[in-house]
């Protein structure tokens, strides 16, 4: 099999790139380990920025986002019961958009059908050959059967777990972690938010989120040890804990239901650096990792999809290749500001567990600061919208 583009994984990244690639003639095949039911059965969070929204309106693929996405100008934070709102639209103009990955996901996906772009599910690719060269190949297998994909360029797409980056070499790659000493304990169920904008929630017993998928499905979590079992938190634990942490006026209003899933998430942030090795590029969680307190990872997928899909055009359109050299650079000055800002919310707000009584001091200094400083706001709420999306030229 021959194509231009080579990608790897179906997630967002891997298919917002290839639609961007298509609306500008430039072929690719897709290679997805999992099925596509497995795919769209992947509960993940849907928090879009600014730069996200107007992308998938240039992808063609916002029709459904733009009726059923739900635009946040706001969310607030709750330290202690003592509630603070950011107001995101008075703050910088701006807004973001609450519509779930898994719904980006199905988007992506019928417009690749509807182009009839081939997308190879079930489909693992087991290694890349010749990186270096301008004839990367990627060996797959589907059914038992084994393939190659000859192409130009490799877009390892694959997430966190995914062959692209380990099959760059160990002595060209430098890798970056944090993990953190707790994960989220998260519950979506079909009932009405507590809120109409998101509460981030800082409690002596820990962490706790409310958010929403519609107006009528919610997902919320706890902060949660690493080592806890599912079995030991039925949903009656879990409604009950979580009206604890998120304070009196939010709790009064949590209506419960049988959990649709539920699940227990580990923190990590992660970069590996640089981006590129030879014609094999990574994007998305291939890449990087961050915590999912910034909801900054869907947002970093899209932001890569977008900066290779146009270093890619320029390449074929015009022969360029400095952008192709300078593309790990490029995504990485806006990768390490989301990581920066996933890290100082998640310090704000959780509980560490080797925390003193000065380091909650500190976060309660941090706290009030926010609270009385418009520029700290400010600052705050340019983050949470998104910064600028890099803009190759």
């Amino acid at each position: 099999m021959r194509t231009q583009v080579g990608i790897i994984g179906a997630g967002p990244a891997g298919l917002l790139l290839a639609r961007l690639l298509s609306r500008q003639g430039i072929e690719s095949v897709v290679l997805e380990r999992r099925s596509a039911g497995y795919v769209l059965g992947r509960v993940r969070a849907g928090v879009l920025e600014r730069g996200t929204v107007e992308l998938l309106q240039e992808t063609g693929c916002a029709e459904r986002m733009q009726r059923d996405g739900l635009v946040h100008d706001g969310f607030e934070i709750n330290f202690d019961g003592r509630p603070l709102r950011i107001d995101l639209a008075g703050l910088t103009g701006g807004s973001v958009v609450v519509y779930g990955q898994t719904e980006v996901t199905r988007d992506l996906m019928d417009a690749r059908g509807a182009e009839a772009g081939v997308t190879l599910y079930d489909a693992e690719a087991v290694s890349i050959a010749d990186p270096e060269s301008d004839r990367p190949r990627i060996a797959f297998r589907q059914n038992d059967r084994a393939g190659v994909i000859a192409c130009d360029f490799v877009a390892g797409c694959d997430g966190f777990h995914g062959i692209s980056r380990t099959c760059i070499p160990a002595s060209a790659v430098r890798t970056f972690e944090r993990a953190y000493p707790f994960g989220w304990l998260g519950v979506l169920a079909d009932v009405e938010p507590c809120s109409e904008e998101l509460i981030y929630a800082s409690h002596a017993r820990g962490f706790a989120l409310a958010s929403m998928r519609s107006p009528t499905r919610s997902r919320y979590y706890i902060q949660c040890p690493l080592d806890i079992s599912l079995g030991d938190w039925p949903d009656e634990r879990f409604w009950a804990e979580l009206r604890g942490r998120l304070g009196p006026a939010a709790s009064e209003r949590v209506a419960t239901a049988p959990a649709i899933e539920k699940s227990i998430a580990p923190l990590r942030s992660f970069v590996a650096e640089p981006m590129r090795f030879g014609r094999l590029f990574l994007a998305g969680d291939a890449a990087h990792i961050v915590p999912p307190t910034g909801a900054k990872g869907l947002n970093l997928a899209a932001a890569d999809a977008r900066v290779l899909a146009r270093t890619l055009t320029a390449f074929y359109k015009d022969g360029r290749t400095d952008l192709i050299e300078s593309y790990s650079d490029r995504c990485l000055a806006r990768v390490w500001k989301a990581e920066r800002f996933s890290w100082w919310m998640t310090s704000l707000l959780h509980r560490f567990p080797d925390a003193d009584d000065f380091a909650r001091r500190l976060q309660l200094a941090e706290f009030e600061y926010l609270g009385s400083s418009r520029a700290a706001q400010t600052a705050l709420a340019e983050n949470y919208i998104g910064l600028p999306f890099e803009d190759a030229s």
